[in-house]
Parts: structure tokens; C-alpha cells; sequence
């Protein structure tokens, strides 16, 4: 490898700073010495390094330079090159370079006074800029629409997050336990440096809102799943919980940023596919297949009659309420969520308890149409049996081939986030499936072998199967496996006994 020359490398990174508007002009020597600081460097190089040359650097090219950094600093021992130690390294470099949390938040303010999507535009542009979110690692990710009977769904093989070096769990299992922040969530992430086992944030700021008169902060995530993907947390650290205040908070979110959706997980676990332990919604600038599905059966609710009630198409069991007013949809869905806590279906094997474990919950999810707001409660349990131990209404077996994690808010709505052991092994199945005798060759490859029964119901749906079009008949077939997986996870099946079901509950409303 060409020798480096550590002073090019500052130069560049001070550049894509200035012209992507995080430091100015006046700025550049002080914020050249906080990076030699940093570097452990006391002297500087003068180099011929025109602005010309770097002014467009796109931000993929940023993170070139970021990695040529680490290689220096691999090279002079100042780092270990494992993945957590470079990401440490290089987020501690380009913290350097972040307006402070005070500028930020002023900056979204005042964009926010002339249109909120102005401001939320800039603040995700600023976030993926400063290589908090990242952007080259979330372009390995897979994905792809799949044509099902309830619409496309979307698909996604996660790539973005390497596997761990040994090296690196190695020194985790090592590390002094800290109970700061508490979690990855935390207010007090912004600015933190990380540790071996918690992940550096001095490139992070958060935007402070106010929800039911109580502190709340925006964020984007880190591996955005899709537009805008951004997370809304308490400034608390407490438990998740669905009550009347969620539905309070996720409508006004959408009433100060009306181009969003929000939503929650659910609050207990199997069928709360996040962090249960600190209070928050997901949202973004996205239109999930979920808001795109219309409308199986409409009813009216006595008393609410001002309010469209109606049963989603939609593999989940899913109420969309619809009004003019937050503050009847919030007493009409505070209304739904009571009732289903303890809510009891043996015919349709839901039990709202066991002894006094509570089984029943909802995720709600928000977005503003027009003039009305609209609300999505979708109906979920996570009692689990010896012949789903895993969840009754959880993937059944026969799917964990394509998905066998809990399904949370992103799954509900209709985009699947799949291991990204799926790569290799959907490319194995694509060469595999053309030759003679595919199923003998599937059984005996150990990487393959968990979808022999898979690959069996493929080969006997479709006559000719051929090298152009494998993989697309593949990527098809996960979409529809996975419609499948949303439809173990709803409480009231697409039968009809499941849809008797789901009126018997919207009659005892």
C-alpha cells in the first residue's frame, strides 16, 4: 500500500466540511488543529492541496478519506485495525469537525419557521454528512419489491453491519462494566466517545421537542432502513408502554411534521421488536406498503360516528381510524386499546392472560392525510405454547428459513428486514436449482439444506426455471414467504373463522 500522506488526508476532510456547510471558512485553521490534535500531530505540512479539488467531494468519497485516515493511524500503532477500533477512531476524527449541539438545534428551528420539511431535509443531509448515518455501509443492504396478494411488499437483506472481530469481543468481554448512558437511546449518547462496547457518538446531535408538555428528542438511526428513518425518544429513561399518551404524542408529531409517519412497537416482548427498555417511536419521510392498502370492511363505532373505521387488507390484524380531530381519534383508540387488553378470543386461541401476565397490546402507527389525521392500531399477542414456543403468533418453523426474529413496527407495515446470510445462501439456491437433480444437491449442502422444503414448493410451482430468471423467481418467492411470516403474526387469520373474529371484537366496541 502507497505510503499515506496523513496532511492531503486533513486538507480533504476540512474541504468536504466547509462546502457541506458543517464548519466556515474563518473556521478552517482552528478545526486543522483540533484533527492534528487528535492525530497526535504538532507540526503541519503545507501542501498544495487546491480547494478546487475537493470542493464537490461527494460524501462516499468522504468515507475514503476517513479510511485512509484509520490506515495512517494503523500504520503509526495509534489504532488496532479492527472494526470496532477504526469506527471509534474515525468518529472521534469527524466529531471534530460538528457544530456544537446549540448551532444545530437553532439552525432546524429556523428552517423549521419556514416549512418543517425544509428542516428536516438539512437535518438528515447534516446527519449523513457527519458519517453518523452510514451511508456507504446502508448501500451493501439488498432490496427489492415483491408482488403479493396484498400489494408489494418491501424487501431487504441487511448487509450494513459486519460481523464482530474476535479481537474486538475479546476486549468487549474485558471491558469495565458502565452504566452510562443506560442505552443506546439515552440523551446523553450526544457527543459521547464510546467504548469497546458501546458505540462512539461525538458526530451525534439530537433536536429537542415537546410532547405532552414532556421532553422529548428527534433523532435519525444510525442504519436507516429506509427515507428518513428517524427514532423519537423520551427524555426519560423508562420502559416502553402503550397507553393513551402514546396515541397523544404520535398525533401531535405527525401535526408538527405532517410529511412524516410515526409508530410504536409494541410493549411486550416477541412482538416488540425493539429496545423495550427506553421509551420511543420510529417514523420518516416513507410511504410502507401497510399505508398503501385499502380498505377490507368499513364499520361505525356508537358514539364515533364522526371517525371512518375501517379493516385494513392487510396479512395483520389491523383497525385504521380516520377524523378531523386528534382528540377523538385518541379517545376512540384509547377506547380500542382497553378493550383489547383484556380482550379473550379462544376460538381464535387469543387469551389476554395467563395468571397475570398481560398478553395483549397494540402497534400504533400515525401519518396526516390532507386535513385528517389517520391512525393504524394494529392488534397483537405474545403468548407463546409448546407447539409455538417461540410465539403462537410469531413465524411459524416453516419459515424461519426467510425470518425467524420477532416482527416489529418495520415488518408490520410491510418491509422485511432479513439476515444477511441470505445473500450467500439465496446465490447458492440460484445455482443449485438449475442443475440436475437440485434437491439431492440442495439436502447434501449444509449452507442450503434448511430450504429443501422451500425449494421443493418452488420447483413444483414453477415448469421452467432457467439461470436468467432463478433469482428473480427467488426474490419473488421470499416476498411471498414472507406475506406468509405477517400472517402467522396476525392475531385474526385471512379465514373465515379469522374474520368473524375480528367483527367479534369491532361488536364488542
Amino acid at each position: 500500500m502507497a505510503e499515506i500522506n496523513i496532511y492531503v488526508e486533513i486538507e480533504k476532510l476540512l474541504n468536504f466540511a466547509l462546502h457541506h456547510n458543517m464548519i466556515e471558512d474563518e473556521d478552517k485553521i482552528y478545526f486543522r488543529n483540533r484533527l492534528l490534535a487528535v492525530l497526535g500531530l504538532d507540526s503541519y505540512d503545507n501542501i498544495e492541496e487546491t480547494e478546487n479539488q475537493v470542493k464537490d467531494l461527494p460524501i462516499e468519497k468522504s468515507y475514503e478519506v476517513l479510511n485512509r485516515i484509520c490506515d495512517w493511524a494503523v500504520s503509526k500503532e495509534i489504532l488496532e485495525d479492527t472494526f470496532d477500533q477504526r469506527d471509534l477512531f474515525d468518529t472521534k476524527v469527524i466529531g471534530e469537525l460538528i457544530p456544537r449541539p446549540s448551532e444545530v438545534i437553532k439552525k432546524f428551528f429556523t428552517e423549521y419557521e419556514e416549512s418543517p420539511k425544509k428542516a428536516t431535509d438539512n437535518y438528515y443531509e447534516f446527519s449523513q454528512n457527519s458519517n453518523y448515518i452510514r451511508v456507504d455501509r446502508i448501500a451493501k443492504n439488498m432490496h427489492w419489491f415483491s408482488d403479493t396478494e396484498y400489494g408489494n411488499l418491501e424487501i431487504t437483506i441487511n448487509l450494513s453491519k459486519p460481523e464482530k472481530d474476535p479481537r474486538d469481543i475479546a476486549k468487549a468481554k474485558l471491558a469495565p462494566q458502565s452504566s452510562y448512558p443506560k442505552c443506546l437511546l439515552c440523551k446523553e449518547n450526544e457527543g459521547y466517545q464510546g467504548r469497546i462496547n458501546h458505540p462512539a457518538r461525538q458526530n451525534h446531535r439530537i433536536i429537542p421537542l415537546t410532547l405532552t408538555n414532556q421532553p422529548w428528542f428527534l433523532q435519525y438511526s444510525p442504519y436507516v432502513y429506509y427515507n428518513e428513518h428517524c427514532i423519537l425518544f423520551s427524555g426519560e429513561h423508562r420502559p416502553m408502554k402503550i397507553d393513551r399518551g402514546s396515541f397523544e404524542r404520535v398525533l401531535e408529531f405527525v401535526e408538527i411534521f405532517p410529511h412524516y409517519f410515526v409508530g410504536s412497537n409494541a410493549d411486550l416482548p416477541i412482538v416488540g421488536g425493539s429496545i423495550l427498555t427506553h421509551d420511543h417511536f420510529q417514523g420518516g419521510c416513507h410511504d410502507f406498503p401497510m399505508a398503501l392498502a385499502g380498505a377490507e370492511e368499513t364499520f361505525k363505532i356508537s358514539g364515533f360516528e364522526d371517525i371512518t373505521v375501517e379493516k385494513v387488507h392487510w396479512p395483520m390484524s389491523v383497525i385504521r381510524l380516520r377524523g378531523a380531530s386528534k382528540e377523538r381519534l385518541v379517545e376512540l383508540s384509547d377506547k380500542i386499546l382497553t378493550k383489547w387488553r383484556g380482550y379473550s378470543d379462544p376460538a381464535c386461541d387469543i387469551l389476554a392472560f395467563t395468571e397475570d401476565t398481560p398478553h395483549n397490546t397494540i402497534t400504533p402507527i400515525a401519518r396526516k392525510k390532507g386535513n385528517d389525521y389517520e391512525i393504524d392500531l394494529v392488534l397483537r399477542n405474545n403468548r407463546t405454547s409448546e407447539e409455538f414456543p417461540l410465539g403462537i403468533f410469531h413465524p411459524h418453523k416453516e419459515l424461519h428459513n426467510i425470518k425467524k426474529e420477532n416482527i416489529g413496527l418495520i415488518e408490520v407495515m410491510g418491509l422485511a428486514v432479513l439476515p444477511g446470510r441470505l445473500k450467500e445462501e439465496l446465490g447458492i439456491l440460484g445455482s443449485l436449482m438449475v442443475e440436475e437433480n437440485p434437491l439431492a444437491l440442495i439436502k447434501e449442502n449444509e449452507k442450503v439444506v434448511k430450504h429443501l422444503e422451500w425449494c421443493e414448493k418452488i420447483l413444483a410451482k414453477y415448469s421452467d426455471i432457467t439461470k436468467e430468471n432463478v433469482d428473480e423467481i427467488l426474490r419473488k418467492e421470499v416476498g411471498i414467504t414472507f406475506s406468509k411470516v405477517l400472517e402467522d403474526a396476525g392475531v385474526y387469520k385471512q379465514t373465515k373463522e379469522g374474520k368473524a373474529g375480528f367483527r367479534r371484537f369491532i361488536n364488542s366496541l
